[in-house]
Parts: structure tokens; sequence; C-alpha cells
């Protein structure tokens, strides 16, 4: 939430919240805030205002293993969403996806009703980073390496950013790569790979920024974030 809001959310005119701004007297984790927009989350920091502390914004994150055929969004006419899989205690209105997977791609996602935080890490600005484990039906060469780190332009004029790949394993029928980029343009991945002449046949997302998918996580499951991601997730939002 932010800053802003939860100030509001307690009913102080917005005038006397532009006026405790200047005077200092907002501090989060006992430093004077210097921004309203900044992003807080009560559960994760100590919001004040003057000296009272404020305790009605505590969001929930979610690390999810997504399997195949669900769509990565709130809602959907034909297909079921990722959020289907939360049990109803864990699903609130706000709950959303942070970025989208394709459908018949698997491998890590994070969910949350922080709304600010998902704007904040798919943002070019932060330059986030997302890993993903591919498998492809032919040879991928060194050459291909060099086109990555290029970056790769497709037919239609779009180029990307340099990327990293990372080639596993080759044959003629199938090879293996870690493809790490930093944007996410629409079907990003499988368009790259099939620049360089070979088609995507499985694709999983392994990293995003500094969080791993967890290999205790089944397709499907999902759990809260541990104490350490959490702190990954209060330094995001200390840097908004």
């Amino acid at each position: 939430m932010r800053l802003d809001q939860l100030l509001a959310h307690y009913q102080i005119p917005r005038k006397e919240i532009k006026q405790s701004l200047a005077k200092r007297q907002i501090l989060v984790d006992g430093l004077a805030a210097t921004k309203l927009s900044q992003n807080v989350d009560t559960g994760l920091q100590e919001v004040r205002w003057k000296d009272q502390v404020l305790t009605d914004c505590s969001h929930h994150y979610f690390l999810l293993h997504k399997p195949q055929g669900l769509v990565t969004a709130t809602k959907d006419a034909q297909h079921s969403t990722v959020l289907d899989l939360l049990r109803t205690e864990d699903r609130t209105p706000k709950t959303y996806p942070i970025g989208r997977l394709d459908r018949d791609t698997t491998g890590l996602l994070l969910l949350t009703d922080n709304g600010p935080l998902g704007f904040q890490l798919l943002h070019p600005q932060y330059h986030i980073e997302k890993e993903y484990a591919a498998t492809v039906n032919g040879p991928l060469e060194p050459a291909h390496i060099e086109k990555f780190q290029e970056g790769i332009t497709f037919l239609d004029g779009t180029t990307c950013k340099p990327a990293k790949l990372e080639i596993l394993s080759s044959s003629l029928t199938e090879s293996q790569a870690l493809v790490t980029l930093s944007e996410g343009k629409f079907h990003q991945v499988k368009k790259m790979l099939l620049s360089v002449g070979v088609k995507v046949t499985s694709l999983k997302r392994i990293k995003f920024g500094d969080f791993s998918l967890d290999p205790n996580l089944a397709e499907g499951q999902y759990r809260p974030l541990n104490q350490d991601e959490l702190q990954i997730i209060k330094n995001y939002i200390e840097n908004s």
C-alpha cells in the first residue's frame, strides 16, 4: 500500500499528511519518509505518524510452482487461473500474480495483495532478471550465445535487450539451456530461441530476481514466503 493511502485510512486530512511529511513526523523503520508515494507494509516495517504506530497495512506473499494449463490472471472466461490454486483463507479480493507466465509455461510465480509491489518489480527501471530452463527441439551452438548477448531482433523489428544463454546440453534432436533476461515481452523466450532456429518444447521459470523456485514444491503447490524471502520483499519496498 502507498504511504499516503495508509495515512488516509486513519482519516488523517491530506493537508496534515503533507505537513507531517515536511516536518519529518512520518517514520518508516525509524527513518523519516521522503515521499508519500512509497510502498509500505506494516507487517514488515514499523510505520509511525507522530507518536502513533500504524498497523492496518499487512500484506500476504506466496511463492507458487505454476503448473501447465493455468492462466496467469485473476480471472478468465475460458480457463482456470493460478488463483484457483489458493485456499479460500489465503485469497483476498486484491490478490494477484506478479507478472505473467504463458499457459503452457511452468515455474516460479509470486502472488500478493500488495498492489504497488508488482508494478515495482516489473518496471523496466529496476532490471529484475528472470531465469528460465528451456528444452528445445534442435541443436544450440556457441554462436547462439553471442546472438543473445548482442540482443535478438525479431522479424517485426522488435529488438530485445542483451540476454544470457547458457547451453547445458545439445544434440540434433534436443537441447537444454538456461535463458536469463531482464524484460518481459510477449512470448519472449520462445521467440528468441525460435530466432536461432529451434522451437521450445518445455519452459520453466526457475528464478525471479532474488527469488528461486523451491525444489520442495510440486507443480500446483504454493507456500507463504519464508523469513529470508520476506526480507527480499522488504528490500524491494524500501527501495521503491
